[in-house]
């Protein structure tokens, strides 16, 4: 239900609707005491219109200012308005009482003056319609207030739609992610374990290459599992766990491994630090070396990592590299990714050219309050 000072009239309107009535009431008021304007009815018929201003905040002074003016003065009008109010705020009985206690004070203190006197419509018509009014008006604030209500039940029903077909849809995805890429990952470490087991026929080099295949391609299995598992964790409501959090001296290493060309300064604990904030560190330096690895090979990477609190840094930049041999697939969505996980940690990030040649991302994850909550994107 509305609150009652929700419906409030404009200022301009109240100041209109009292200007208005006490104009009437003290020209009435002016008749009755024969043209005379200090009459203390006068000054009455002003009070009972300056009481309309109240009629929210104290419905019963109004209500009894204004049947006091009727019955003593014979003046209606403000009583009326009063009559009005309560009904369309659910008082019918305030009402119906003000207008009856009105009519019989009129005609036992000014019998026959104004309010009894002789009208084809009787007395009682004025103040029947007012009611009539004011439980239309009630009615329809009631309405509205139902269908305002209903109108935010059906906000919510569709918000929780939407958030279970991501459920469903995130379900879906984690079972097509099991069906393809476990079978294939599964195949790799199985045709790299059979090679490993001849690695006595073939020359060292390929053979450590074999060794780290077949190891590569077991840990990402393992990765898979755990995002799965997360997937899963989300769907069936549990809680969540970071999948493939690994020591970002770990992931160096297999770069190096790899061929790549790092220079790592890394500073600070990550210890203490939440699972989210460390995690979202190793998806940086992972997602800028996978990057640097494709579209410049050969390049010197620099890796600086700077751990909070009160904010962790990442940068890593590239220098210009070797043209790729085979053409780079349609990439970009790696780095929607990054800014969609440091937005939502109320970080910063920031990429593009570093003006040598190479690229630069650069990030910013904080760890109070304070954050501007929207990544930036761009060039450092």
């Amino acid at each position: 239900m509305l609150n009652a000072d929700a419906r409030r009239w404009p200022w301009w309107a109240e100041a209109l609707l009292v200007v208005l009535v006490g104009e009437l009431s003290v020209r009435t008021g002016v008749v009755g005491a024969d043209g005379d304007a200090l009459d203390p009815r006068v000054a009455g018929a002003a009070f009972a219109s300056l009481s309309l201003l109240l009629r929210y905040r104290l419905p019963a002074v109004t209500a009894g200012v204004t049947t006091a003016a009727a019955a003593w003065l014979g003046d209606p009008l403000p009583l009326l308005i009063a009559v009005f109010h309560l009904a369309s705020r659910g008082r019918t009985a305030v009402a119906a009482v003000a207008a009856v206690a009105a009519l019989i004070g009129n005609h036992v203190l000014q019998p026959g003056h104004l309010l009894w006197s002789v009208r084809s419509y009787g007395p009682v018509m004025p103040f029947g319609l007012a009611l009539a009014l004011g439980l239309w008006a009630n009615s329809r604030r009631r309405l509205v207030a139902g269908l305002t209500v209903r109108l935010d039940q059906l906000r919510v029903e569709r918000e929780l739609r939407v958030k279970q077909a991501r459920l469903h849809e995130r379900a879906r995805i984690a079972a097509e992610m099991h069906d393809v890429l476990a079978h294939r990952l599964s195949l790799l470490a199985l045709y790299a374990g059979a090679l490993r087991r001849r690695a006595d026929e073939l020359p060292e080099p390929v053979a450590e290459r074999i060794a780290q295949l077949r190891t590569t391609s077991k840990d990402a299995l393992d990765d898979l599992r755990d995002v799965l598992g997360a997937l899963r964790d989300h769907t069936d409501g549990g809680a969540a766990r970071t999948p493939g959090l690994q020591d970002l001296s770990e992931l160096l290493d297999e770069a190096r491994s790899a061929g790549q060309r790092i220079e790592a300064d890394v500073r600070g604990s990550a210890e203490g630090l939440p699972a989210s904030h460390r995690l979202a560190v190793h998806r940086l330096v992972q997602e800028s070396l996978t990057n640097a690895r494709k579209h410049a090979p050969g390049a010197p990477v620099r890796v600086t990592v700077r751990y909070g609190p009160p904010l962790s840094t990442v940068e890593v930049g590239n220098g210009p590299g070797t043209a790729p041999r085979d053409a780079a697939a349609p990439g970009g969505y790696g780095l929607i990714g990054l800014a969609e996980r440091v937005a939502a940690l109320n970080g910063s990030l920031h990429y593009g050219p570093s003006g040598s040649g190479g690229w630069l991302i650069a990030a910013g994850l904080p760890l109070g309050q304070g954050a501007n909550g929207r990544p930036e994107q761009g060039t450092s």
